[in-house]
């Protein structure tokens, strides 16, 4: 059993009546310390909330209720979904970010944050899909949790899915991968040209699914890694993308 504090913040707000609790959303905080972040997470002038807040020696607090709205992911999409906030639980792992001496996460941390994700699981009816990083919801904007992240780690555990490495699919069509892309659960359009937005969301996908290589260039190793999420979300694959 994992002990969790409370430590509330005011920065909150109702649920709409009816709307699931069917989303996880993970995060890092991106601040020099956990105490400076925890501040700003409790600041009524900031309007930034998580539900909890794991630090790096696996402290755990409650900062909001899990009945009530946080206020973690901002603008964000997901799944056909844009208000993310009122169907989510936001963590927030304590970790200085890209901008601040980014660094691997303790197993502290990640055995607080696995023993926090079960117990919410076990309360929630979340899938697999639905389990995402701040980057994976706001691909034009946010990094976090970053490639450091160890997903493979977490999906072994039970939380979330991490695909097998694979050998990749060669020449599937742009227009067909940005279909995919958005069949899964990615804000995109298949517009055939590898624009800003398209490069903002392979970055991400690749700081989930492929972590070794981070380039933003969306290839046939990515593709493979794509076909494997789409079937175990039960979703099809578009036209053109099998080979």
């Amino acid at each position: 059993m994992i002990e969790i504090a409370d430590h509330p913040s005011p920065n909150h707000g109702p649920r709409p009546p009816g709307t699931p609790i069917d989303m996880l959303v993970l995060h890092y905080t991106g601040m020099i310390t956990g105490q400076a972040a925890l501040a700003r997470l409790c600041d009524s002038a900031a309007e930034v909330s998580a539900h909890y807040l794991v630090f790096e020696d696996g402290r755990v607090l409650r900062l909001v209720a899990e009945h009530r709205r946080a206020w973690h992911s901002g603008r964000s999409y997901w799944r056909g979904e844009s208000d993310i906030n009122s169907r989510s639980i936001g963590i927030e792992l304590v970790n200085p970010g890209h901008a601040w001496g980014y660094k691997p996460f303790p197993m502290s941390q990640l055995a607080a944050l696995v023993s926090l994700c079960h117990a919410l699981l076990a309360r929630h009816s979340i899938p697999a899909e639905n389990v995402v990083g701040h980057s994976d919801i706001a691909p034009d904007r946010k990094e976090d949790p970053g490639e450091l992240f160890p997903w493979r780690e977490l999906a072994s555990a039970g939380i979330g899915y991490f695909p097998s490495r694979s050998e990749g699919i060669p020449g599937v069509p742009l227009v067909s991968v940005q279909t995919a892309l958005g069949r899964y659960g990615y804000r995109i359009s298949p517009t055939g040209s590898y624009d800003l937005a398209t490069r903002n969301v392979a970055t991400a996908f690749q700081r989930r699914y492929r972590p070794d290589r981070v380039d933003g260039v969306f290839d046939d190793e990515c593709a493979g890694i794509l076909l494997q999420l789409l079937r175990s979300a039960g979703c099809a694959a578009p036209a053109g993308f099998l080979p």
